[in-house]
């Protein structure tokens, strides 16, 4: 008996040591994810908070849009209480407001808000937004005609035409059209005219498509070029008219050639004879008469690009090159009295970035066209966003039987943003010297600039008079 009742003893300390030390781990696993919970909630109403305090400054820069102080006239950070539905408080918001200014004109405001809930401050939140007006860089193509891609096209980024569009090529990216159907033509590949959705084609990715969809109001995004004129005088870099005459007479296609370079310069030479060459123009209200490359040109100056205003205004034929060193925005426009002279923008060599990081960034808008050189690379980079406002963008036909260095090319790469007033094109169809295309680039690869979108060069082009969060992020 007693050897049982020890026995017994035993079996009760063991088994009530494996029990304690059981309920002791449970207790602690019950403690543990208690712990995770309130620290979960904590985050959440946290970040719920400082999303409020988002919301709450959009609200009051859509009444006081000047306002940047908070309505108190003194720097910040700011710290707004955030109610909650039962009329108490949910937390507090901490606002930073800072301003992107360009040329003395806000472009965009970066917004921080870091939120605390009000039962427990241990677990900040931190978001941050940029406030500013929608830009064209967030499409890699608009255009207000209709147009073709071929099939030799990869399109990373959305594209949108006002017209119709048939889509052979590859598009990653939302493709519409503007029009529910539209009559397609030879001039876009079809043998008989026929009438088509407003996007059709052999193109993959067809859930991408859409139509009909609302316009791009290419009057609403036009640029001011007075105003852009005066401001590039008295901020920038401004270039007067160096062609003469008319635009019939030889001199009136002179102009300048900017070569920029990545410390922070660009040299800028006079254009002083072209020759003329013969060519299909992309722009077909244009003549045959091409006069896109250089003959004689001679250094004019060596400008430092100004840190506080990236704009040059060039009221000329503008030739443009190089490595872009800063935020830079290029206007080739005519707003002088004689207004029978309208300049054209010719991309001769490849643009690049001196930066990888989305400091730099280049934007070219002209008043007609956005042209190609003939003398183009054979493959060609263009980092930029490229508007032609009252013409088109493209590369114009050289027959490669007269001129067999300046007809066929290779791969033309864009990264940024193309917008064109009228038809694009940078390859012609058919056969010839034995090639399967015409003349141009013989494939063709576009990417929209995601940076360039949320953070575009001064003067970009906005799609509306909206502001928005354009970017959105926590940290």
């Amino acid at each position: 008996m007693k050897y049982s009742r020890g026995s017994i003893v035993l079996l009760v300390i063991v088994f009530g040591g494996i029990f304690l030390a059981v309920l002791t781990a449970l207790s602690s696993y019950v403690l543990t994810q208690n712990r995770i919970e309130d620290a979960t909630r904590v985050r959440t109403e946290a970040f719920s908070v400082a999303e409020a305090g988002l919301e709450y400054y959009r609200w009051h820069l859509a009444h006081f849009p000047q306002d940047l102080q908070n309505g108190t006239g003194s720097a910040g950070p700011y710290a707004v209480s955030i109610p909650d539905p039962s009329g108490g408080t949910a937390g507090t918001a901490t606002l930073t407001i800072a301003a992107n200014i360009a040329c003395g004109q806000t472009t965009s405001i970066d917004l921080t808000s870091v939120g605390t809930a009000a039962d427990d401050a241990s677990q900040p939140q931190t978001l941050v937004a940029r406030y500013a007006r929608p830009s064209v860089a967030a499409y890699s193509y608009i255009v207000n005609d209709s147009v073709w891609a071929g099939a030799d096209r990869i399109i990373n980024g959305p594209y949108h035409s006002n017209g119709g569009l048939r889509m052979d090529g590859t598009a990653n990216a939302p493709v519409s059209s503007s029009l529910s159907s539209w009559t397609c033509t030879s001039n876009f590949g079809c043998y008989y005219n026929k009438t088509v959705p407003g996007v059709f084609g052999s193109g993959t990715n067809q859930s991408l498509w859409s139509y009909p969809t609302p316009q791009v109001d290419f009057a609403g995004i036009a640029a001011n070029f007075q105003s852009l004129k005066t401001t590039a005088q008295a901020s920038g870099i401004y270039l007067p008219r160096y062609s003469s005459g008319r635009s019939s007479s030889r001199a009136s296609h002179r102009g300048y050639h900017l070569i920029f370079n990545s410390n922070g310069t660009v040299t800028v030479k006079r254009v002083s004879s072209v020759y003329r060459l013969y060519s299909y123009p992309v722009n077909n209200s244009d003549s045959q008469s091409d006069y896109s490359l250089i003959r004689n040109e001679s250094t004019y100056n060596t400008y430092t690009l100004p840190t506080n205003c990236g704009l040059i205004f060039v009221e000329d034929n503008t030739w443009v090159e190089g490595v872009i060193p800063a935020k830079v925005t290029l206007i080739v426009a005519n707003v002088s009295s004689n207004g029978s002279v309208i300049p054209d923008a010719f991309l001769k060599g490849n643009i690049t970035y001196a930066s990888a990081d989305g400091s730099d960034g280049f934007t070219l808008i002209s008043g007609h066209n956005v042209l190609i050189a003939p003398d183009s690379p054979q493959n060609m980079k263009l980092n930029g966003i490229f508007v032609a406002q009252g013409g088109a963008f493209g590369r114009n036909y050289y027959s490669c039987y007269w001129y067999p260095s300046y007809s066929q090319k290779g791969t033309l790469t864009i990264l940024g943003s193309t917008i064109s007033n009228k038809r694009t094109g940078t390859q012609w169809t058919g056969s010839g010297c034995g090639k399967t295309y015409s003349s141009g680039y013989a494939s063709r690869v576009d990417s929209f600039d995601r940076t360039l979108a949320n953070d575009p060069p001064p003067f970009t082009p906005a799609l509306s008079t909206d502001y928005r969060f354009v970017d959105w992020q926590q940290k």
